[in-house]
């Protein structure tokens, strides 16, 4: 087992890696990928790439395929540039993070503002109520 601060610097060194892999990967489907983050187990044998993608359902779905696909690579790559007594399985899950905080920006917008008087309120002084 590793200790804690050992598997955080190797979250963040595969984390700087496969940024770079993917952004620098020649395959179409992933071109609009950013890799949000990266969790490294305790044993450091597996790691699991959070990946958002611009573009809507079909278009998440082709780059996570094309990522899914392009493992082999990526571990590959990975395994040249990091010196690790043993390189993790990585995995590919789509991080919906950034779609909820649009969702919730979204909703916090159509509130209406608390200093400001509600249409009821305008409706009522309006009428002279």
């Amino acid at each position: 087992m590793a200790s804690t601060h050992r598997v955080s610097r190797v979250r963040e060194l595969l984390l700087r890696e496969l940024q770079e892999i993917v952004q620098r990967m020649r395959d179409p489907r992933t071109t609009m990928v950013t890799v949000m983050d990266v969790e490294v187990t305790h044993d450091l044998r597996e790691a699991t790439m959070y990946v958002s993608v611009l573009g809507d359902e079909v278009q998440r779905k082709v780059a996570t395929d094309a990522l899914q696909n392009a493992i082999g690579y990526m571990r590959r790559e990975v395994a040249q540039r990091v010196d690790l007594r043993h390189t993790p399985e990585i995995c590919v899950r789509y991080d919906e993070t950034s779609e909820r905080a649009a969702r919730v920006t979204a909703i916090i917008d159509s509130l209406p503002d608390p200093g400001e008087p509600s249409p009821a309120e305008l409706s009522a002084n309006y009428r002279g109520e």
